[in-house]
């Protein structure tokens, strides 16, 4: 098949879900054309399979916004018409829906119809997406979408419950790549990072209040109290400034490291004893998912669609959010039992097996089948 992908290029969820499903369809043999304003962060490989088309907007003194919606349309319209696309998948709605909702309308004045399936991932609809200013346009565009699929079951009931929704949502979870996210031996590393066999802790997060990164450190200072301990803070973002901040309030910063954002944080993980996520938002929690598939247990909120994949007493523990003194003392416990700790880091893997991309991306490739099919009986008409 030959596959348009529209995302945002970034390190958020939603642009690293997109490119790594291009890159994995793109291995199966399809024609993954992405279009974006930049190439993807994570589009890191050659294949002769993919493709990227930049979109630019238009400069002029009149605009104090550049029209990007409008300049996406416009790409999504010329990629479609000279490389034949047979489907177009747009991942998080603002404002990428409406601009292929206006493509497609553009598209078949030249008699083309193509069919495009919205991806919400999560802001895009319990955030910005409710909004007054954006929520006709998201409804509406999502509602003459050809499909629509969403990241979790939680995902899928918030958005019903926000928006009139007259078409049927399909739940395909997001994935972990196996070949990338795995257990290795990274002994060396962890000892010139812990010499005294200190545990290690982490977080990986944008740094947006929504994460609660402040919990991460609060929870962390009651757990060096009882167990000598490294705290990693992966990433980057508006609060990170903050954070640091407080951990010179709590007198932490000799345990505490601030990475910023890592291109490889899956060797963080292989040295890590637990995976920390105190989010008071979360529509999946993949970077959760990525620590499980390294055997990170996972000591997070309840949040969202988290307890999709952190199950609560198996594959780490679950808490009330903002309860950061229930998330230090389930730490504490499975820190002090290696032998619990051992079982849960078995599980967490287990679990995260269940997520594969082998998994999930026929669910896509499928999905993608009917849809067409769906789209060409609309052309016959």
């Amino acid at each position: 098949m030959r596959i348009g992908i529209v995302c945002y290029p970034t390190y958020g969820g939603s642009g690293v879900v997109a490119t790594e499903l291009g890159k994995a369809l793109a291995q199966k043999g399809h024609d993954v054309h992405f279009i974006t304003y930049q190439a993807p962060v994570r589009l890191d490989v050659f294949n002769e399979h993919i493709f990227y088309h930049e979109v630019s907007a238009f400069t002029y003194p009149l605009f104090q916004y550049q029209p990007y919606e409008s300049a996406l349309a416009s790409k999504i319209v010329d990629v479609a018409l000279h490389e034949h696309l047979d489907i177009l998948h747009v991942h998080y709605a603002i404002p990428h829906a409406s601009s292929a909702y206006l493509a497609r309308q553009i598209l078949n004045e030249h008699g083309y119809y193509l069919p495009f399936i919205t991806t919400l991932h999560g802001t895009d609809i319990t955030l910005v997406g409710k909004d007054p200013g954006y929520k006709p346009v998201v409804e509406y565009s999502i509602n003459h979408s050809d499909g629509i699929t969403c990241v979790s079951a939680n995902l899928k009931e918030e958005t019903t419950r926000h928006f009139h929704i007259t078409r049927p949502i399909v739940v395909i979870p997001n994935f972990i790549d196996f070949s990338r996210f795995r257990k290795t031996n990274k002994e060396h590393f962890r000892k010139a990072i812990a010499p005294n066999d200190e545990k290690i802790l982490i977080h990986v997060s944008n740094f947006r209040k929504v994460k609660r990164v402040e919990d991460v450190l609060y929870m962390f200072e009651i757990v060096m109290k009882k167990i000598p301990a490294k705290l990693f803070l992966v990433g980057d973002g508006p609060e990170r400034m903050n954070m640091e901040q407080l951990s010179r309030n709590l007198g932490i910063t000799e345990q505490v490291r601030f990475l910023g954002k890592q291109e490889s944080v899956e060797e963080l993980l292989a040295i890590a004893d637990l995976f920390v996520l105190p989010s008071e938002s979360e529509s999946f929690g993949l970077a959760a998912l990525e620590a499980m598939a390294c055997e990170v247990p996972v000591i997070s909120s309840d949040a969202g669609g988290i307890p999709e994949i952190n199950l609560h007493g198996k594959t780490g523990f679950l808490s009330k959010v903002g309860d950061y003194e229930d998330m230090a003392a389930n730490a504490i416990y499975l820190l002090q039992n290696e032998t619990v700790l051992r079982e849960f880091r078995k599980n967490a893997y287990e679990q995260a097996k269940q997520f594969s991309i082998d998994k999930i991306l026929p669910l896509y490739e499928n999905y993608y089948q009917q849809i067409v099919a769906v789209g060409k009986q609309k052309v016959n008409v």
